[in-house]
């Protein structure tokens, strides 16, 4: 995958945020930052994370608790398994460093990961259970979409948040 494609999914993905935004009359900030930069930006937390620990979740752009469009860097740790689990709101996913494994269905299953890696995108839509893991290296992805958003987990057992 060439760094054009990975630039050009990016570019779609932020676009889209940029009309949605303007809908909603939200003015979009000056932000400009290279993947070097975005590495260093330190994780701010807000919805929409998975609550597992090796997650960092760096919002660009709005606040995912509440309406609106957002945009937010996911900083997933190697070795990490995220078991299904849904969000409110429609999101895209943009993968910008690393390979992200990622399925669709209401448990976390090795079989149904597609493997996306740099350039990738993929759609989270409202209410749909998914699952994602890395492999031994980190990964940054993109996410934009459409707030108020939450994470619930299919088993409320593996809800990282709720455990001792």
């Amino acid at each position: 995958m060439t760094i054009c494609r990975m630039i050009a999914g990016v570019a779609v993905a932020f676009l889209t945020t940029a009309a949605s935004a303007q809908d909603a009359g939200v003015k979009l900030p000056d932000y400009a930052k290279t993947p070097d930069e975005l590495s260093a930006v330190q994780p701010t937390g807000g919805a929409g994370g998975s609550g597992n620990a090796k997650v960092q979740v760096v919002t660009i752009l709005g606040d995912a608790s509440k309406p609106g469009v957002y945009a937010q860097l996911l900083k997933v740790g190697p070795g990490a398994q995220i078991p299904a689990h849904h969000h409110g709101g429609d999101r895209v996913g943009t993968v910008l460093k690393g390979t992200w494994h990622f399925g669709f269905g209401g448990k976390f299953d090795k079989a149904k990961l597609k493997t996306l890696p740099v350039g990738s995108v993929y759609t989270e839509p409202t209410n749909e259970p998914h699952f994602a893991m890395t492999g031994n290296e980190p990964v940054v992805v993109l996410i934009t979409g459409t707030g108020p958003t939450d994470t619930i987990y299919e088993n409320p057992a593996d809800d990282p948040t709720k455990k001792p």
